[in-house]
């Protein structure tokens, strides 16, 4: 089956057990709050970071369909924080993904409500998990150490802080390990503990999500530059005065290292026998266009 197929057939199902979750919440008095959640998380994402967890649990177990709690936890999260980014005291912006923001469908104070609902439904749908108790409890830990203070919300913190001045490598780098590293590592260390997978595992699954989150972001401060507001469903050039990959390097430097982190994300995939999608997976998400 070709990347794509698979690609495909993980998003059905992700996008189903999605769907699952949240009709039980049709019936509540407060339903514009789930008309905005689902707004959002039903958007037209590529659901790269649950299709990691769930390939992760495949090629340690083979049955990627345990990992399914998880992998909609993390597909929440990733949707409450471009909820909360677009926001105007955050980036501003009017579209995501082709269609309005949140905030200007819904208001500002239902659209930071369906954030912290989608954020705090995350964790129950990661204990509904049928799973031991141990790993269940292993992965709430992962979850909000990568997604918390020292993960996600603290590599924002570092990017508002920076708006002001202009950044170093390191501190360019400190921002994007947290901010859009740190939930790509949470996606494919989740995937390994859904299947119970061995430490070794778990040590390469987080140093391939550590690498793949590098490539991914200098690829994304890219096509900032290059892309075109329909290839992104979103505004483009709005990085410009921000302290991005291609502010530091330039575009040329920028290719050369999204080819080079690739190439080392993908060397750390030996401890698994069965890899070819996620090493196609991991070039076509390094070379996108959007």
């Amino acid at each position: 089956m070709r990347t794509e197929e698979i690609s495909a057939e993980y998003r059905r199902f992700i996008e189903e057990y999605l769907h699952i979750w949240l009709k039980k919440f049709e019936n509540e008095p407060q339903k514009i709050l789930y008309d905005a959640m689902s707004y959002s998380l039903f958007a037209g994402g590529k659901r790269i970071r649950p299709i990691l967890t769930l390939e992760f649990c495949r090629m340690c177990c083979g049955d990627y369909t345990k990992a399914a709690p998880f992998a909609a936890a993390i597909e929440m999260i990733q949707t409450y924080s471009l909820i909360h980014d677009d926001l105007p005291a955050m980036d501003n912006d009017d579209y995501r993904r082709g269609k309005l923001t949140n905030h200007k469908v819904y208001g500002e104070g239902i659209a930071i409500l369906a954030g912290d609902a989608l954020l705090s439904d995350a964790f129950a749908c990661v204990a509904s998990a049928n799973l031991p108790a141990k790993d269940i409890a292993l992965a709430v830990g992962v979850l909000a150490e990568n997604i918390g203070s020292l993960g996600m919300v603290g590599g924002q913190v570092l990017d508002i802080l920076s708006e002001e001045r202009e950044l170093s490598e390191q501190e360019v780098l400190d921002i994007q390990s947290r901010k859009t590293g740190a939930l790509i590592n949470a996606s494919c260390a989740l995937g390994v503990i859904a299947a119970g997978g061995s430490e070794e595992q778990l040590r390469a699954a987080c140093g391939f999500a550590g690498l793949l989150g590098l490539a991914f972001q200098i690829r994304d401060d890219m096509l900032d530059v290059i892309g075109t507001q329909d290839e992104m469903g979103k505004g483009v050039g709005t990085d410009a005065e921000k302290n991005t990959f291609v502010r530091l390097y330039g575009l040329a430097k920028c290719e050369e290292l999204v080819d080079k982190y690739t190439a080392a994300a993908i060397s750390q995939l030996d401890v698994f026998t069965d890899n070819e999608y996620i090493i196609s997976l991991a070039k076509s998400l390094t070379g996108r266009k959007n």
